[in-house]
C-alpha cells in the first residue's frame, strides 16, 4: 500500500503539516522544517516509514525541478534598490563563515586530525555543492572512514542553526515592534518601491494569466540553469539574479509564483528534497562519527555566531538582525524563507506589521544565505580540500 505514490506523498505531507501545526501553536518556537526532518529520521529508523518512501512518493523529483523557479520567484520579491543596500548582509555572512573555518581548523585537528577538520569546514559553511566537492576528494584520497562526516554535517546542521536563528529573529522582531511603537522604525530602502506593479493600471489578460506567469518563471529558471552549466557560477545565483533583473525590467511582477497561485506547492516540493538529504543517514553512522560531528557543528556554530555578531557591530546593524544572516550558512534555502514567514506570522500584531517584519528580514536572509551556501562554502571547500 505504501508503494502507491499518492499514499506515500500524503504520509510525508502529514509529517510536514504536523510540523506546521506545531510551529503555529508554539508561536514559531519549534520550526516546521526541524520537526519534519527529525520526524522523518525517527520514522524511518523505527521502520514506520520505508527507507525509500521519498522515491515511492515521486514528489521529491518534482521538488528538484521547482528549486530554480522558486529562486527566480525569490528574486522577484527583492527590488534592485534593496539589493544595492545589502552589502552589509554579504559582509556579515562572510564574517561568520571565515571565523567558523578558522576556529574549526585550529581546534578540531587537536581533538581528531586535520582531514577530519577539512571534511567539516566546507559543509558547515553550508551547501550540498560543498558536500559533493569535499566527498569526491575524500574518496579519491581513500579516506573512506571520514566520507560520511560531511554528509552528516550537512544533514544535521539545520537542526542546530534553525532554532538558533529563529531565536535571534524573534528577538529582532521585538526590537522592531518597539521601534514601530515609538515611531523610530525606518524600513529598508526599496521596500515600498520597484515592486514590479503598475497599481493604477489594470493588468491585461496576457499579464494576468497564471499559465503565462508560470511559463515566464520556468523559462527564467531554465536560462539560469543553462548559464550555470556553461559558467563557474552556480545556477541558483543566476536564477536569483534573473528574478531581480526581471522584476526591474518588468518581465516579472513582484512575488510572481504567488500571483500564479503556485508558490505553496513549489515550497512543499522543495521541502521534500530537503527532507531527502536525511534519507541515507543510519543510526550506526551517527554513533560512529558523533564526537567529530558534534565538535565540528559546535565549534562551527560558535564561530558563525561570533563572526556574525562582530561584523553586525562593525556595519552598525543590530546583532539580532545580523547573527541570523550569518547563521544561514547552517541551513540556507528554503529554511531562510520559511523562518522569515514563521517569525513574521507569529510575532506580528496585525497584517501591516507582519508585512513590515517579513520584508525587513527576507532580503538580508536570502542574500546572506546565497553568499554562504552557494558561494563561500564552495570556495572554502575547493581551496581546503586541495591541502589534503
Amino acid at each position: 500500500m505504501l508503494a502507491n505514490p499518492l499514499i506515500a506523498t500524503v504520509l510525508i505531507l502529514a509529517l510536514i503539516a504536523f510540523g506546521e501545526w506545531l510551529s503555529i501553536i508554539s508561536r514559531a518556537r519549534i520550526p516546521m522544517l526541524l520537526t519534519a526532518m527529525v520526524g522523518f529520521l525517527v520514522l524511518t529508523w523505527t521502520g514506520i516509514f520505508p527507507k525509500d518512501i521519498l522515491e515511492k512518493s515521486q514528489f521529491a523529483a518534482l521538488g528538484a525541478i521547482l528549486i530554480g523557479p522558486a529562486i527566480v520567484h525569490m528574486g522577484t520579491m527583492i527590488p534592485l534598490s534593496l539589493v544595492k543596500t545589502q552589502y552589509k548582509a554579504v559582509l556579515i555572512a562572510l564574517g561568520g563563515v571565515v571565523t567558523s573555518g578558522i576556529l574549526i581548523l585550529l581546534i578540531v585537528p587537536l581533538l581528531f586530525d586535520y582531514p577530519t577538520a577539512v571534511a567539516g569546514v566546507g559543509p558547515v559553511s553550508g551547501g550540498i555543492i560543498a558536500l559533493l566537492v569535499t566527498s569526491e576528494r575524500l574518496e579519491e584520497l581513500g579516506l573512506t572512514s571520514i566520507v560520511v562526516i560531511p554528509a552528516l554535517v550537512v544533514a544535521f546542521q539545520g537542526l542546530v542553526g534553525m532554532p538558533l536563528a529563529l531565536h535571534f529573529m524573534k528577538k529582532y522582531a521585538g526590537v522592531m515592534q518597539g521601534q514601530i511603537d515609538d515611531g523610530s522604525f525606518v524600513p529598508m530602502a526599496g521596500e515600498a518601491e520597484e515592486d514590479g506593479e503598475l497599481p493604477k493600471k489594470k493588468a491585461g489578460p496576457l499579464r494576468s494569466s497564471a499559465v503565462l506567469k508560470l511559463f515566464f518563471v520556468f523559462a527564467g529558471a531554465a536560462v539560469g540553469t543553462m548559464l550555470g552549466m556553461v559558467t563557474p557560477i552556480h545556477y541558483t545565483l543566476w536564477c536569483l539574479l534573473i528574478g531581480i533583473l526581471g522584476l526591474k525590467a518588468g518581465i516579472f511582477q513582484s512575488s510572481e509564483l504567488q500571483r500564479a497561485n503556485s508558490f505553496t506547492i513549489a515550497m512543499l516540493g522543495i521541502i521534500f528534497v530537503v527532507i531527502g538529504t536525511m534519507a541515507g543517514v543510519t543510526p550506526g553512522q551517527v554513533l560512529d562519527n558523533l564526537p567529530a560531528i558534534l565538535a565540528i557543528l559546535g565549534i562551527g556554530t560558535i564561530g558563525i555566531s561570533t563572526g556574525g555578531y562582530v561584523m553586525a557591530k562593525l556595519v552598525k546593524w543590530h546583532p539580532f538582525k545580523g547573527m541570523p544572516v550569518a547563521l544561514t550558512a547552517l541551513f540556507g534555502f528554503p529554511g531562510d524563507y520559511i523562518l522569515c514567514e514563521e517569525v513574521s506570522r507569529s510575532c506580528a500584531r496585525n497584517e501591516k506589521e507582519e508585512k513590515l517584519i517579513f520584508n525587513e528580514l527576507l532580503a538580508p536572509m536570502i542574500i546572506g544565505g546565497f553568499t554562504t551556501v552557494t558561494v563561500a562554502s564552495v570556495v572554502i571547500a575547493g581551496i581546503l580540500i586541495k591541502t589534503l
